[in-house]
């Protein structure tokens, strides 16, 4: 019954054009409140047993403030869509607190040492993390297009809260760059020669506005998946971009071989990218439209960073002796 449940929602969520990444989260959200409550189908349950489930995210399960933020949406889209018995307004639970944390941050000599060990197909990707300051499902969802040759730039459509954006491009990638788009020429001619081949996702209104687009290179992912694969949406054999958790897995094991004892994580290189931008004198606006952050105060955790470091404060210590 709970599995009907969870299908209905992803159809419907699909319908809605919710991104893939949001469906997966709800549902496991989902899935977790009604085991929670022993199997119950959320229509038997409503307030009582939605503050009970966010609660004990944060009691016993620890959660941050923003996981129980996500899993709070999960369940008022369900009530609200899908029971069609919206949650109500104030609801009480407890709140999990939102805690600044100082993001992990590699030293030039780190960057260099990590990127001496990383190669292989996912070096590009990679290298867009640092070069580019681009965030993880930014640099995958890369179109052929968005290289702007001409500029040194990169285009970014769609980011983080629907912004676009323009961003540096390190002409040092330039070769590799060139390579991958031949690599992207051949898998789309063998594609376009494929009676299957639905060509590649696109937004819904593109879809409509420009119904060729989907076997134009120009839309082609740079970085696509080696596999076809079925469209979760409409359920027509496309081919997708790379997977997110092959790059993370690429992360984790460079930083490992190059020995770098830090939690290295993808969005580390984007952290690093900020914090030496400011060290080689950058100026924090700047800074703030290369990450596309839309408050300031957001780009300002990364001065906090240089500021705290020993350049910047001499310990009393140093006086006696």
């Amino acid at each position: 019954m709970s599995q009907e449940f969870l299908d209905d929602v992803a159809e419907q969520m699909y319908k809605k054009r919710y991104a893939k990444r949001s469906i997966e989260t709800y549902l496991k959200v989902i899935s977790h409140y009604i085991r929670f409550h022993n199997g119950k189908h959320p229509a038997t349950m409503h307030d009582l047993e939605v503050e009970a489930f966010l609660s004990y995210l944060v009691n016993v399960r620890n959660v941050s403030a923003s996981t129980q933020a996500v899993a709070l949406n999960a369940l008022a889209y369900v009530y609200k869509h899908e029971i069609q018995k919206p949650l109500s307004v104030e609801l009480g639970f407890v709140k999990g607190h939102a805690k600044m944390k100082l993001p992990v941050v590699l030293t030039v000599d780190e960057v260099k040492r990590f990127f001496e060990h990383c190669s292989g197909k996912h070096k590009l990707p990679i290298s867009f993390l640092y070069g580019s300051g681009l965030r993880l499902m930014e640099s995958v969802r890369l179109r052929y297009q968005d290289i702007d040759f001409d500029y040194n730039a990169v285009k970014i459509f769609d980011g983080k809260g629907g912004k676009n954006r323009v961003v540096t491009l390190s002409k040092s990638l330039l070769p590799e760059i060139f390579d991958q788009m031949q690599l992207v020429k051949g898998y789309l001619g063998v594609d376009n020669n494929n009676p299957n081949y639905a060509g590649v996702w696109l937004p819904h209104r593109l879809r409509e506005k420009y119904p060729n687009a989907a076997y134009d290179l120009r839309w082609q992912y740079l970085f696509p998946s080696a596999n076809l694969s079925k469209d979760p949406e409409t359920k027509l054999i496309r081919r997708h971009h790379v997977d997110a958790k092959t790059i993370q897995r690429a992360v984790r094991n460079t930083a490992r071989k190059a020995q770098i004892e830090k939690n290295v994580t993808p969005h580390t290189l984007r952290h690093s990218f900020a914090t030496h931008l400011l060290q080689s004198g950058a100026d924090i606006r700047t800074v703030q439209e290369q990450l596309g952050h839309s408050d300031i105060r957001t780009t300002q955790i990364y001065t906090h960073i240089l500021q705290r470091g020993g350049n910047a404060v001499v310990s009393p210590l140093e006086r006696l002796f």
